[in-house]
């Protein structure tokens, strides 16, 4: 069995975590792809990280409006506009 001396090039898993949407996306330069799929060959826990969130994508691409209750309905809206409301303070900073 060879040891593997991990390289400051590799990504640790937080890392890894952070560019699944936009890896998803497909918005990753080359390089970051080729690091962030290099995690996932040798990685025994993101690639069932990266499965959770396309079944999440994939469940809540097919909820409509009609779907929610009233009161799911109002707080996601709560949620979009403090979303929203964060986005355009960090634009001012």
């Amino acid at each position: 069995m060879s040891l593997r001396i991990w390289s400051r090039r590799d990504l640790v898993c937080r890392e890894a975590v952070e560019l699944v949407s936009d890896y998803l996306e497909g918005v990753l330069s080359g390089a970051q792809r080729r690091r962030l799929e290099a995690h996932l060959a040798r990685c025994p826990n993101c690639p069932e990280y990266l499965a959770q969130i396309r079944a999440v994508i994939t469940l809540a691409g097919s909820v409509t409006p009609e779907d929610l209750t009233p009161h799911a309905r109002s707080e996601f809206i709560r949620l979009y506009k403090r979303w929203r409301a964060e986005g355009a303070l960090d634009a001012e900073a």
